[in-house]
């Protein structure tokens, strides 16, 4: 079994959708876009974990399987703590579609956030995909999204 995911995609693959259903059936799960886990860094132009936060969560000993979600530049750093990390990925149609709808989150509404998603997803996207040890196909519906974070978590 695998204690520790790392769930990391572009805005709008549904990271945030999937940690609350891993919650929802009673998995820890913590999104580090949620406020105290990530902040601005001038010195990398992105936000990055707080990196001592981060440590402390991931070095804690637990018997249930951990699910954190986020897309930070300083997040490889700790990939050696991860058992797994997992790309979601999807077409920018469907990125661009889901964060027009979403609710919960303001991020992408505005022209330049989308074309900073679109830049990211060019560029960042590739470096994700190189690094990562599984991915997904995040335009599926969030049950299989869901259910293949769980095979993952299980070891299969």
């Amino acid at each position: 079994m695998m204690n520790r995911i790392l769930v990391t995609g572009m805005s709008g693959t549904g990271k945030s959708t999937a940690l609350a259903a891993l919650r929802g059936q009673g998995y820890e799960t913590v999104d580090t876009d949620e406020p105290g886990w990530s902040t601005w860094s001038d010195a990398d132009e992105a936000y990055i974990w707080n990196e001592d936060r981060i440590e402390e969560l991931l070095d804690r000993e637990r018997n249930s399987r951990l699910y954190v979600s986020g897309t930070v530049s300083n997040q490889s750093r700790f990939y050696p703590s991860f058992d797994a990390v997992v790309l979601l990925s999807a077409p920018a149609d469907v990125l661009l579609e889901r964060i027009e709808k979403r609710t919960a989150n303001d991020y992408g509404k505005r022209s330049q956030e989308r074309e900073l998603i679109l830049e990211h997803l060019a560029m960042v996207e590739p470096l994700l995909r190189a690094t990562c040890t599984h991915e997904i196909d995040a335009s599926r519906p969030i049950e299989e999204v869901v259910s293949q974070l769980l095979a993952i978590g299980a070891g299969a």
